[in-house]
């Protein structure tokens, strides 16, 4: 069995361990889930987080789960303090840029060096928003790496991670402070991420 039909099964079940009709908040704890991999005599991965990313970030839920949201809505995996999450229904679930969107062309100022050896992944990806200060250049505010991978705890959410974090400066001398989720092809970013990088800029 792969890796998707597993996860898919596991949360099917955490889902409906829990879900009554017309329920729009499904609670549930981080060891529903070894629970169910034990009942369902699934080996879990080494990393248990990696069930609910792949659900938040990358696979859509279960078509089972899917159609208990109500019409126009879908849902989404929120955190819900140490160790306990929700599924919540919500009209937005993932954020896409907009076709209509006028594209702005900036010259890339990344070192050939660095073009070189990069891989092409998130951190690459990170290393070339620095080097080209794109951050500064679409908030007009002038900007600095603060830290990469920030990881921390955000009151009533547990842990959080944001890829990186700028604090930047206008003219007036206002202090701004801006979170980066940097996404793979195969990634898309929740809603629940722009939740968390607001608890953590708090």
């Amino acid at each position: 069995m792969d890796k998707h039909n597993r996860y898919e099964q596991i949360i099917e079940r955490v889902f409906f361990r829990h879900y009554e009709k017309g329920n729009r908040k499904v609670s549930f704890v981080r060891h529903d889930i070894e629970e169910v991999a034990a009942e369902l005599g699934i080996q879990l991965p080494k990393n248990l987080g990696d069930i609910l990313y792949s659900f938040r970030y990358r696979a859509v839920l279960p078509l089972s789960i899917r159609q208990c949201a109500p019409k126009g809505e879908e849902w989404i995996i929120r955190p819900a303090g140490r160790g306990r999450y929700q599924f919540v229904t919500t009209k937005v679930a993932r954020i896409v840029p907009s076709p209509t969107l006028a594209e702005t062309k900036v010259p890339d100022a990344t070192p050939g060096i660095i073009g070189m050896y990069a891989l092409g992944d998130e951190q690459a990806l990170l290393a070339k928003l620095r080097y080209n200060r794109l951050i500064d250049i679409f908030t007009r505010v002038t900007c600095y790496s603060l830290q990469s991978h920030l990881r921390t705890t955000a009151q009533h959410l547990g842990q959080v991670e944001t890829d990186e974090i700028y604090v930047g400066v206008d003219r007036r001398g206002a202090h701004y402070v801006f979170p980066v989720q940097a996404k793979g092809r195969g990634d898309k970013l929740s809603v629940v991420q722009v939740e968390q990088d607001l608890a953590v800029c708090k």
